[in-house]
């Protein structure tokens, strides 16, 4: 019985410890197409910011580039900068 319970918990362990490694990365969010609901699962963008996004993308056209973003008011470098891994211009 005790050989089993060592098993059992280092299988346990061995799961909890390669977990992450299975996990999969979050989908690119195309800042051109998304809706105010989709910008608000970035970081730092909550509904207000979301909405400016698209107001801007209204009025201005497409992002040709992450970076772009920044130009939104509202929406510095720095939030640009952390999530820049997870948005994409399609």
């Amino acid at each position: 019985m005790k050989k089993q319970s060592i098993l059992a918990t280092l299988v346990l362990l061995f799961s909890l410890i390669m977990s992450p490694a299975w996990a999969e990365e979050p989908a690119a969010v195309n800042i051109n197409t998304a809706d105010v609901s989709t910008l608000t699962a970035l970081n730092g963008i909550g509904e207000a910011k979301a909405e400016a996004i698209v107001t801007y993308r209204e009025a201005n056209g497409p992002f040709e580039s992450v970076e772009q973003l920044s130009e939104v008011k509202g929406i510095g470098a720095r939030t640009v900068e952390k999530n820049a891994e997870r948005m994409a211009v399609k």
